[in-house]
């Protein structure tokens, strides 16, 4: 039964009162039916869907502020953060193979989300890409997800910023921190200097893009001298013996301490050091000449909540656009308070394994959206091959995965190893001779298609199975909690915005005429 009640403008409200809402829910059936996997094109993505927000980003940031932003985020977030934990804990030395691993694996992922940003130039990122292949429901999960990502990075930089600063004064972290024994382990050191730090930036974000973007460069730059100097001392006055011998003799040795599996952990820990690309697909609206300048560039947590709200899966009140600042005002404000009560108390190290699961989670659907684009014909089609490949490509590349996380050492590994990258490859090979590209990009597309974001994808799922279970139980809550979310909120409020008439398009030309003007 669908509701008909109003309160804004005689349209469909599913929220006017209690009774109305409670009356709403015994439609959900066939409200997710009909929206959970309802695509929106790009030209909707990118007028009717965009002009929710009311005022329009200003575009004022060219290629070197998103180069900036790119750099800011992974040497702030990543550099700082997670090597040091990595290496202690997982790679040792071999730290600097993590991170080749890492960097390999975002740089594939790099080059999926710069094809969807060249031709969906709208700040919501990820979500956006998903939303025009897989559907509402799928982008909704994802975009919640990456949203997620951002706000436990910046809490777990922030976190760690305390830990510098104390070491800059020469004062314990303990001495800046207090516990509260009631609360449990991992989540009972309160750190009020956190909070401080992210509520700061938080006010700075919402002023204005383009002065945050000068504050990003001016923090990027000194943190690059910084790491340019730890270099230049670490050969001069670093020690060889380090590479080979512990400093004690009871702790594991050698280049590879830890073998294989740690360079792996290690690089599964360190891959939020390679989040910052994400954020430049965030910017698209606020870049000059998006066609031109993500290209060479690839503070995106405001902006994903930003366009989530565009698409009325959560409320509208996040897409507002502030008139004088030309940023989203709300959705920074809420994001901020939010990763402000997350720094307070939350370990580090909880955070850091939350990134890395959702963030690779992320890219993953983002490889898996390339494919379904570039393969599958845009309007009434059968997706079906596409979708069957993609499935067998996942189930191979998790099967290699955990035979390499599970099985022991031995011929029988090697041989169900080897057997599993063989039937992976065949699939590719079979796919790519018969089905053919429906939609080649006009402007940039990644090169050799299909292999370069199939072994994005492999990459992303074995890296996945790197984490410790712990991470997983967490992520299994988050992920009830979206699909709660979305059943009780979300469904209804994007069904409502359909029967209010919210989803339309205009032309294709219109809409990248508008896109690519200067």
């Amino acid at each position: 039964m669908e509701v008909q009640s109003s309160n804004n403008g005689g349209g469909h409200s599913s929220f006017s009162s209690l009774r109305v809402y409670l009356n709403s829910l015994s439609s959900t059936p066939s409200r997710l039916a009909r929206r959970a996997v309802s695509v929106s094109t790009s030209s909707e993505e990118t007028s009717r869907v965009r002009a929710v927000s009311g005022e329009q980003m200003r575009r004022t940031l060219r290629w070197y502020d998103l180069i900036g932003l790119g750099i800011g985020g992974m040497v702030g977030a990543g550099v700082f953060v997670t090597t040091g934990r990595a290496s202690r804990l997982y790679a040792g030395p071999s730290i600097v193979v993590s991170y080749a691993v890492a960097g390999l694996c975002a740089l594939l992922s790099a080059f999926c989300y710069t094809e969807f940003a060249v031709h969906l130039p709208v700040a919501g990122g990820a979500f956006s890409y998903i939303r025009t292949t897989f559907g509402e429901f799928p982008a909704f999960f994802t975009g919640m997800n990456l949203v997620a990502d951002y706000v436990m990075s910046n809490a777990a930089v922030s976190r760690s910023f305390t830990a510098y600063l104390g070491t800059a004064f020469g004062i314990s972290t303990s001495r800046w921190r207090f516990v509260v024994s009631s609360l449990p382990e991992g989540f009972n050191e309160i750190d009020p200097v956190a909070v401080v730090v992210v509520l700061a930036i938080t006010v700075i974000i919402c002023c204005s893009t383009r002065e945050s973007s000068k504050v990003n460069m001016i923090m990027t730059a000194f943190h690059i001298a910084f790491i340019v100097f730890v270099i230049v001392m670490g050969f001069l006055k670093g020690d060889s013996k380090n590479l080979t011998a512990p400093a004690k003799a009871e702790h594991p040795s050698g280049f590879f301490p830890f073998g294989a599996a740690g360079v792996f952990n290690g690089a599964a820990m360190v891959y939020l050091s390679y989040i910052g690309y994400d954020a430049v697909s965030t910017m698209a609206e606020e870049v000059q000449n998006p066609v031109k300048d993500i290209p060479v560039g690839v503070s995106g947590q405001a902006r994903y909540m930003c366009v989530i709200g565009r698409s009325r899966v959560v409320p509208a009140c996040f897409a507002k656009i502030h008139p004088r600042t030309s940023t989203p005002v709300n959705a920074s404000a809420f994001l901020g308070i939010f990763t402000a009560l997350l720094a307070l108390f939350t370990d580090l190290n909880i955070l850091l394994n939350l990134v890395s699961i959702g963030t690779l989670f992320v890219f993953y659907m983002v490889a898996n959206a390339l494919i379904f684009r570039r393969y599958v014909p845009v309007g009434p089609t059968k997706p079906w091959p596409t979708l069957t490949f993609l499935t067998l490509f996942s189930i191979f590349s998790l099967v290699f995965t955990l035979v390499w996380k599970l099985a022991p050492q031995g011929k029988v590994k090697a041989f169900m190893l080897g057997a599993s990258a063989v039937v992976a490859i065949a699939t590719v090979l079979i796919f790519q001779h018969v089905v053919p590209q429906a939609n080649k990009p006009e402007l940039w597309g990644v090169p050799f298609m299909p292999w370069t974001p199939c072994v994005s994808i492999f990459l992303n799922i074995f890296l996945l199975g790197s984490l410790d279970a712990p991470s997983y139980v967490r992520f299994g809550y988050f992920s009830g909690l979206i699909v709660i979310v979305y059943l009780f909120y979300g469904v209804h409020a994007s069904s409502d915005a359909e029967a209010n008439g919210s989803f339309g398009v205009k032309e294709d030309g219109q809409a990248l005429k508008e896109l690519t003007e200067v």
